[in-house]
């Protein structure tokens, strides 16, 4: 049987959203938790205001061409976090809306940005430990002789907001091995004495998640996310440090003072 755009069933996903579908598909997050997320999305966004009503089922099913049991669930999800009230007879409401607490202020000078991870203490959940060479490109610096590789997740309040992968030069790591294993390296960095760092370079860009990085946040494939790229070196230009870190695009506030 060929199931039609306006198919009388209405348990009958639609064919009118197949790309969606398809990305969707494509992820290992369920299917109820990446509509949830997208959801989530939109109501930051304001494109409900509280108070307001949600699409009906029927409607959000057609848009992404899910089941009625796909979208129950993610408004059940929304409606745990407090988000939303489904209500029999008059739909789903919007009872609040995502705190902007969530975001993460990146700063622009070294100093504020170790503030910042120093008064915030995430969770740190370990993903790979290794002796790796960065990927270094030709304005990094020279390479030190070996480095350190830690790869892990943060999380806050039980949600994963970032992936980072780390490479310090092993002799800045044996300083303080522990520390840089159980905490925020930047805050680190800059309370030990013996270490010196003469320049530190920020680079943001804008993309979307794959698999891996979708998985590890919690989010749906190809959600918008930042991809931050720090390195640290020395004044010998030996790069001592090096973090590829991987943001959910909600966790992300980024603001800089424009020259007149």
């Amino acid at each position: 049987m060929v199931r039609t755009f306006d198919s009388p069933n209405p348990d009958w996903p639609s064919l009118s959203a197949p790309a969606v579908r398809t990305l969707f598909d494509k992820s290992p997050v369920p299917l109820y938790s990446q509509l949830a997320e997208l959801l989530r999305q939109r109501l930051a966004r304001g494109q409900w205001k509280i108070g307001e009503k949600l699409p009906s089922i029927e409607a959000l099913m057609r848009e992404f061409g899910v089941a009625r049991v796909t979208v129950r669930q993610a408004v059940e999800l929304l409606a745990r976090d407090g988000l939303l009230s489904p209500q029999a007879g008059r739909g789903t409401l919007v009872t609040a809306l995502p705190e902007p607490e969530r975001w993460l202020r990146l700063e622009t000078s070294l100093r504020e940005l170790a503030d910042v991870y120093r008064n915030d203490k995430p969770k740190l959940t370990l993903i790979e430990e290794a002796a790796s060479l960065p990927a270094l490109q030709p304005a990094d610096g020279r390479a030190a002789a070996r480095y350190h590789f830690l790869r892990r997740v943060h999380s806050r309040n039980g949600e994963a907001f970032c992936v980072i992968s780390l490479y310090l030069d092993e002799r800045v790591f044996e300083l303080a091995p522990e520390r840089f294993r159980q905490e925020t390296v930047i805050p680190v960095l800059l309370d030990l004495p013996e270490v010196r760092i003469a320049r530190a370079r920020q680079t943001l860009v804008v993309t979307t998640a794959d698999v891996e990085v979708a998985g590890h946040l919690g989010i749906a494939l190809n959600s918008p996310v930042a991809q931050v790229r720090r390195v640290f070196t020395a004044a010998d230009e030996t790069v001592l440090y090096l973090g590829e870190v991987t943001y959910r695009g909600d966790y992300i506030q980024f603001e800089m003072d424009l020259r007149l």
